[in-house]
């Protein structure tokens, strides 16, 4: 009877186990450095916010942003994140919550560290557009500096951009100051500066998106990430992960952004 009891017992376990959901999130083929860290310790905390158990699995991805998104409309992942745009919204759900709390749109400049001289003279967009900056193709930024009248180069590898500061072939790189930190130590250049002086500011959004295909997911989500934000747990990971003192000592050079919307 007892031999039973616990057979039945190991045979509802597994029933258990078999109904936990797996989500296939995507995950680039690149160094992760604080901003990703941050992101996977937030999707982890907002799905136990939310009391939704589930089977996390990492599929590779090419690094693209686009390209991830249409992995998503096309169900070959769940979930992956990305700046919003909207051309990026109709491609699948986007959970409306601010990851970065904007701080996705505050962008340092790396430049190469002979031309800080160069760039003392600059204080404002007008300045900065006889200057050439590089972005990656696909990225939302490279139309916003593009429509602000900047000169940007469309860059399809993540790599050459800082090859192309080192080399002095281009004049700077804006980079998100959740992001900069990381790459500069990742680079190990001592040529390569994060520009002291100012900083790019235009309203942008970075979401979860998730697969058209997984509503009740993009739902539990967006539920974890509010009791998140309420309990102040949120703010204590994004203080946690980020040193955001470089906006308290450099001015704003402030971009619009015609692509940027809230509802």
């Amino acid at each position: 009877m007892v031999k039973r009891v616990m057979y039945l017992m190991l045979i509802l376990l597994g029933v258990v186990a078999e109904a936990k959901p797996s989500i296939y999130v995507a995950k680039e083929m690149r160094p992760l450095y604080d901003r990703d860290l941050f992101l996977y310790e937030l999707l982890d905390l907002s799905l136990k916010a939310a009391e939704y158990p589930v089977d996390i699995q990492h599929v590779k991805v090419h690094p693209h942003q686009q390209r991830t998104l249409l992995a998503l409309s096309k169900g070959e992942v769940d979930l992956h994140w990305s700046m919003s745009s909207p051309a990026r919204e109709k491609l699948a759900i986007a959970v409306k919550f601010p990851l970065f709390d904007g701080l996705i749109g505050k962008r340092a400049l790396l430049v190469h560290r002979a031309q800080l001289a160069r760039f003392e003279a600059v204080k404002d967009k007008a300045a900065l557009a006889k200057l050439v900056a590089v972005q990656g193709h696909d990225w939302p930024d490279t139309k916003i500096l593009a429509v602000n009248g900047l000169k940007v180069r469309p860059i399809v590898n993540y790599q050459a951009m800082f090859d192309l500061i080192l080399t002095q072939k281009a004049d700077y790189f804006p980079r998100s100051v959740i992001e900069v930190d990381s790459e500069l130590a990742a680079q190990s250049a001592t040529d390569l500066v994060k520009l002291p002086g100012v900083y790019l500011s235009y309203p942008a959004h970075f979401y979860f998106f998730v697969n058209k295909q997984k509503p009740q997911l993009a739902e539990k989500l967006a539920l974890g990430l509010s009791r998140l934000k309420e309990s102040g747990e949120y703010r204590q990971l994004l203080a946690r992960y980020f040193d955001l003192s470089f906006l308290s000592t450099a001015r704003p050079i402030y971009l619009d952004n015609p692509f940027f919307h809230t509802d």
